[in-house]
């Protein structure tokens, strides 16, 4: 993928993650960049800074996703989706249903809704880009049970789009950081911090990380070492893997 010259679009672009992306693809040369956001004032901040364009949207609304591509397609054919916004909701099972639909929504059903109004132009045209952002969670199941199972789904979407677009000109990449210095981590206990602190990345270096990938062509792009050492843990003796995961949880929920 070339960013050079690109029409990109990064959803939850006022803050953390989004806000690196979004100026990391400005600074590669990217032709528009649109920060999208529900928080108006902080995607026009960005927007500004690097001389993009912004877009206050609801992710998890199909109407608002619809402007969102109509507004960014102004400035031609968008090259690049970024699918970056999310929310996490505390809890398992004892979730109310309306939480577990609202965080589908916009942890999953937002990847789903731009891939299927950017395809049909990306597959004429032979090219286009997704750049889906799941965590580590999404790979690892780690703490709430709507966050982990929306980003083991945001995950598997992505890996569904490779495989059965990779081969007609469509890229996708799959951005799955662990711990990030972003207000969401900084919203989580001290207890939860300190298990997720050990090799915390700031939001900046997590973008180089996904801009190399994404140059670069790569699928999982994976920030962190620990992550993929969990990973190769985990695929080896899966058994083993989980009773470990039980024991570091209740370590940690001992201390909230």
């Amino acid at each position: 993928m070339r960013i050079s010259g690109a029409n990109i679009i990064v959803t939850g672009g006022g803050s953390g993650i989004g806000r690196a992306l979004a100026r990391a693809f400005a600074r590669h040369g990217a032709a528009s960049v649109v920060v999208a956001d529900r928080d108006e004032s902080a995607a026009m901040a960005v927007a500004d800074e690097i001389n993009g364009r912004a877009c206050q949207v609801d992710v998890g609304s199909p109407v608002s996703m619809a402007r969102l591509i109509e507004m960014a397609e102004q400035d031609g054919p968008v090259d690049l989706f970024c699918s970056n916004a999310g929310i996490t909701v505390r809890g398992g099972v004892d979730i109310f249903e309306q939480e577990w639909l609202r965080i589908w929504q916009v942890n999953v059903m937002a990847h789903v809704e731009c891939a299927k109004r950017l395809l049909p132009g990306m597959l004429e045209r032979g090219s286009g880009y997704f750049l889906n952002v799941a965590s580590a969670a999404g790979l690892l199941s780690q703490f709430d049970a709507p966050y982990a199972v929306t980003k083991h789904a945001a995950v598997a979407f992505a890996e569904w789009l490779s495989i059965t677009y990779g081969d007609q000109g469509i890229g996708v990449s799959c951005l799955c950081p662990g711990g990030v210095d972003t207000p969401l981590f900084r919203a989580e206990s001290a207890a939860r911090q300190d298990a997720m602190g050990e090799g915390l990345l700031s939001p900046d270096q997590v973008a180089q990380v996904a801009i190399d990938g994404v140059l670069e062509d790569r699928f999982l792009i994976l920030p962190h070492k620990a992550v993929r050492e969990q990973m190769v843990r985990r695929a080896q003796d899966t058994d083993r893997w989980v009773r470990g995961m039980r024991k570091f949880f209740s370590s940690v929920y001992d201390k909230e």
